[in-house]
């Protein structure tokens, strides 16, 4: 999907551009090409972006650490401002217009570069589960024979294990 220039999609038709997904994303794990619909409109001085995408994801289970297949989608929207940014912004990294709704806090220059394909890689990343579970009764990774206190003690211990056998029998006398 090729970036889309700020100024071409200013003079294009009702200022909007529908893109019909289909991207692989291998750095997200997915089986199969990401599906979808996006839309973005240059309002001036701002542009709207949405989108609605799927795909499936192999991830890990926290609890049991085995791998399965997810469905991620993400009915995403996001304004982003366009202003030319100052040496002072460059240095700092902030690039915040005290004028703008505090919505508005992604930036673009005017005259550059959408990049939609990252824009929708970002919003899969954060619809990803914070907690990953393969299923809601996962029990975790299974013991079978769970180990005995006296065989896991590491032999580097035991000499603070006799000063406590000793200082619990000075506390019982």
């Amino acid at each position: 999907m090729e970036p889309i220039f700020l100024p071409q999609l200013f003079r294009a038709p009702e200022r909007t551009e529908v893109l019909t997904l289909e991207m692989s994303c291998p750095d997200l794990g997915a089986l199969m090409p990401v599906q979808g619909q996006m839309t973005v409109v240059h309002h001036g001085n701002y542009l709207q972006v949405e989108a609605t995408a799927q795909t499936i994801v192999v991830l890990t289970c926290d609890r049991c650490l085995q791998n399965y297949n997810y469905r991620l989608q993400t009915e995403a929207e996001e304004l982003i401002w366009l202003q030319e940014a100052t040496l002072d912004d460059v240095a700092t990294g902030v690039i915040v217009d005290d004028e703008a709704d505090p919505a508005l806090r992604e930036t673009l220059p005017p005259n550059g570069f959408f990049d939609p394909e990252d824009w929708l890689y970002q919003q899969l990343c954060l619809s990803l589960p914070q907690q990953q579970l393969c299923s809601s009764d996962c029990s975790g990774i299974a013991v079978s024979n769970p180990p005995q206190p006296s065989q896991t003690l590491d032999q580097r211990w035991s000499a603070l294990a006799d000063l406590k056998r000793q200082l619990g029998s000075v506390e019982e006398a």
